[in-house]
């Protein structure tokens, strides 16, 4: 189903939010507007693939958005240095990180994504359910069982 025969007005009606949502996760405004370039690039290309009983426009849209970010992010592998003070008093070990790592690759794709989601890019449980179109009830059980399966993981 097409979802609308004039793609102006479709993206003149979502690209604020989406070029919002993407500036906000990645530090590049150059990049950020790739991406958003990239979205709709996207949505117009499965727009004949869109089915309006299985999600809603703005739904499907930040779907792909959030993809597109989750995908970029990890080409990128940005990361963020601790504090010189912080990384020199830490007990944290290469080994430690090499575990949480292990152990973040070991969730099922969707709690992984609720993980990074809201420790590496800051999104509140609220946001997250808004942004992958699930319920707020269910991400909290979904991002309670991914803590509960990394600290299972990290204490052997």
């Amino acid at each position: 189903m097409n979802i609308s025969p004039d793609r102006d007005s479709l993206y003149h009606e979502y690209s604020g939010r989406v070029a919002a949502y993407i500036g906000s996760r990645v530090s590049s405004r150059e990049d950020a507007e790739d991406l958003c370039q990239e979205v709709f690039m996207k949505v117009y290309s499965s727009a004949e693939s869109y089915d309006c009983s299985k999600a809603g426009v703005s739904t499907w849209i930040f779907t792909i958005t959030r993809n597109t970010v989750i995908d970029y992010l990890r080409s990128k592998k940005e990361t963020s240095e601790l504090p010189e003070e912080l990384a020199d008093e830490s007990t944290l070990t290469d080994r430690t990180f090499e575990a949480l790592a292990d152990a973040v690759s070991g969730l099922p794709r969707e709690q992984r994504d609720i993980i990074v989601l809201r420790y590496y890019n800051g999104l509140t449980l609220k946001d997250i359910a808004a942004l992958m179109g699930i319920s707020y009830g269910m991400v909290k059980l979904r991002h309670k069982n991914a803590l509960d399966f990394l600290k299972a993981s990290l204490a052997k």
